[in-house]
């Protein structure tokens, strides 16, 4: 019997984040999960959805510097985090559960 190649397509995130809703949505998801590393990578996700280069600008932040930041590996400063959310047009809000 001839097994059949599985076919796969690159999931990216961006794909799917086209309203700021959808934006705003998705953050919140990542702050319920509590780790840093998944809260940076959905800004960088975010960011990379509106455009990484005006982003980066509105933030006063070069551009290599914010993928670098916000990439998997990255560990940016709370600072860092705030001016890219205030870029996006986000905000961080906290509540009682």
């Amino acid at each position: 019997m001839k097994k059949e190649k599985l076919k796969t397509t690159k999931w990216d995130a961006v794909d799917y984040l086209k309203t700021d809703e959808d934006m705003a949505d998705y953050l919140e998801a990542a702050m319920e999960d509590g780790e840093p590393a998944v809260i940076a990578t959905a800004i960088g996700n975010i960011a990379r959805a509106k455009g990484m280069t005006q982003i980066a600008r509105k933030a006063g932040i070069g551009r290599v510097s914010l993928y670098k930041a916000l990439s998997p590996d990255g560990n940016p400063e709370f600072a860092t985090v705030l001016k890219v959310v205030r870029a996006l047009g986000l905000r961080l809000h906290a509540s009682t559960s």
